[in-house]
């Protein structure tokens, strides 16, 4: 029977966004007889199939235990292929082979970033970070402010409140924290309760050496990232926004090396 690859894409997307650890099995190849075409696909699940065939019986009972195997492990595994000859590998009466192709998808731990603060530059930031795959949340006191953000991702939200820093107890534990607020005296208290009362792997605050300085001097702590963002560009609010992410970014890939 032959396979939509619309339908296959849909149910993989739907075990994707749930998260679903998976392997994905094609046939790519055979020579002699086989009970599908190049091409079919299905999705094993660590409890067994989940969607689609390659053909039943004896070559999917074979490649739903090699699938299976690779469960074994969350490390990172390579694509793989694997050619049998189905009297030889797979007990069948009929002659040729049959090539398939694995895949192994784990899910990646969720990316929550939580930025305070919807001024300019946080309305760059926003724009970009939606992008992304990302767990976004912009908090600010002003809801008109609030309004002007982008509402184009399900994985984006927007928090108006007047105590910023209360939200801080409502947010994942490994969330990246970037503050952009009104000024200082909004920033500080925000940074306080941040720095003291939590151990998010990633706090950063917009400004300048002399604004670090100062938080330093006034905090007695330094595990925090000001001026937030890459040195290069102009300040251009989109400029700086861009050399924020990029430092996300490459704290995001050291931080999930390390998990």
């Amino acid at each position: 029977m032959e396979q939509r690859l619309d339908e296959f894409c849909a149910q993989f997307l739907k075990y994707q966004s749930e998260q679903t650890s998976m392997v994905i099995v094609t046939m790519v190849d055979y020579k002699g007889s086989a009970p599908q075409d190049p091409g079919a696909r299905m999705i094993v699940g660590e409890k067994g199939l989940l969607f689609g065939t390659v053909g039943g019986g004896k070559i999917e009972k074979k490649c739903l235990d090699v699938a299976l195997e690779q469960f074994t492990s969350k490390k990172r595994v390579t694509p793989f292929s694997q050619t049998w000859n189905l009297q030889r590998d797979i007990g069948m009466s009929c002659g040729g082979e049959v090539t398939m192709f694995f895949e192994v998808h784990h899910p990646r731990e969720a990316w929550n970033v939580a930025v305070f603060g919807a001024g300019h530059v946080s309305q760059e930031l926003t724009r970009l970070l939606v992008k992304l795959d990302c767990q976004l949340t912009v908090i600010d006191s002003r809801q008109e402010w609030l309004d002007k953000l982008p509402a184009t991702s399900p994985r984006f939200k927007t928090v108006r409140t007047d105590d910023l820093a209360g939200v801080l107890k409502t947010l994942p534990p490994k969330t990246f924290v970037a503050l952009m607020t009104m000024g200082h005296s909004h920033d500080l208290p925000i940074l306080k309760v941040a720095l003291n009362e939590h151990e998010f792997p990633f706090v950063g605050v917009i400004g300048s050496k002399a604004k670090r300085n100062r938080l330093e001097a006034e905090l007695g702590k330094t595990n925090f990232h000001c001026p937030l963002g890459e040195d290069f560009g102009s300040n251009a609010p989109v400029e700086i926004a861009l050399s924020m992410v990029a430092q996300l970014l490459k704290e995001r890939d050291r931080l999930f090396k390390e998990l």
